[in-house]
């Protein structure tokens, strides 16, 4: 059967702050790890009120030094926004640190908006030079070579998995020609899932990295006791999606009891657009959500992320799908 992993953001709800959002990421990353969850991976976002996790490396840190034996990852650092270098370095470290548990996973949008871009020093045209970007980043992490003017101190000669993430075919083509493992988005952006696998499977070029293609599939699941409360839970999420969209992105919010008289038909729509690979209900349902969905798109691996505003309700969910998990394997 296939492992299942964790996305988290650190959510910061309304009433809480990011001391007790760093709190609650180390509580559901021991508690992942207990359940046998393979992966934890933080996000990098910047200007988000409710997201804690923009300095990924150092939260990372703080995650991977209390725990025992999950791998801890970014999935994923904007690229754009740091230079390559830097990052090998933060990642060597915790490479050194943490040795076979970290993982890097790239993306290629700046995970912000423009006026918080420029406060980063960096420019959207960065992403253009993805591509260069990441192969200077891998080389980094090659034994250094005689007389080599710049190296990563640590890094350099460090097995850190390399990952590319995406939302579009073009980190799926970047990451078969390169030969690293496959990250896609489908959590909140599905429309190109079926055409990006297809094409970084058909294309991917072994490498020394990795031998056979590997593609890892991102899926919003809220498990709960009834199907009626999961629906409610999943409310904080089509709230924060919507808040987006708006321009008013704020703390994470509260589930509501009709969400009908909260949104307009079109953000409806684009909604459950954005958020179709979904799986909501009881852990029955969510169990054959899930198989479903794996029966459709055959993912190596299942990175399962849930916005639940309640901390106990987000650990109960993810014990369901910890179930789920082990249900389908000995099916």
């Amino acid at each position: 059967m296939i492992p299942f992993s964790i996305l988290d953001l650190a959510p910061v709800t309304e009433g809480s702050t990011p001391a007790q959002a760093f709190a609650n990421a180390l509580d559901l990353a021991r508690h992942a790890e207990r359940l046998g969850f393979k992966r934890y991976w933080l996000a990098e976002h910047h200007n988000m009120p409710g997201i804690a996790s923009a300095s990924t490396a150092v939260l990372m840190s703080h995650i991977a030094a209390n725990t025992r034996s999950i791998r801890v990852g970014a999935g994923g650092i904007m690229l754009p926004n740091h230079s390559p270098l830097q990052v090998a370095e933060a990642f060597g470290t915790l490479a050194s640190l943490y040795p076979h548990r970290i993982d890097l996973g790239l993306g290629r949008a700046p995970g912000t908006d423009h006026a918080t871009i420029r406060a980063l020093r960096r420019y959207f045209d960065g992403a253009e030079r993805f591509p260069q970007d990441v192969k200077e980043l891998l080389s980094y992490f090659e034994p250094a070579r005689p007389g080599q003017a710049v190296q990563a101190v640590p890094g350099a000669g460090l097995d850190v998995p390399v990952w590319l993430l995406g939302s579009s075919t073009f980190s799926a083509q970047l990451a078969a020609a390169l030969g690293l493992p496959f990250a896609f988005a489908s959590h909140f952006a599905p429309d190109a899932l079926d055409e990006a696998v297809a094409l970084y499977r058909r294309d991917f070029r072994p490498s020394a990295r990795l031998a056979y293609p590997y593609a890892m599939l991102a899926l919003n699941v809220v498990a709960a006791d009834s199907d009626a409360e999961a629906r409610r839970l999943f409310t904080t999420q089509q709230q924060s999606f919507v808040r987006l969209r708006r321009g008013t992105p704020g703390l994470i919010p509260p589930p509501i009891d009709d969400i009908e008289s909260w949104w307009t038909p079109a953000e409806k729509a684009g909604v459950e657009r954005a958020l179709a690979c979904t799986v909501v209900g009881t852990p029955r349902a969510v169990e054959h959500g899930i198989a479903e969905f794996i029966e459709r798109h055959h993912p190596d691996e299942l990175l399962v992320t849930a916005n639940i505003f309640d901390h106990g309700a987000r650990l109960r969910s993810f014990e369901h799908v910890a179930r789920v998990e082990d249900h389908l394997a000995t099916a």
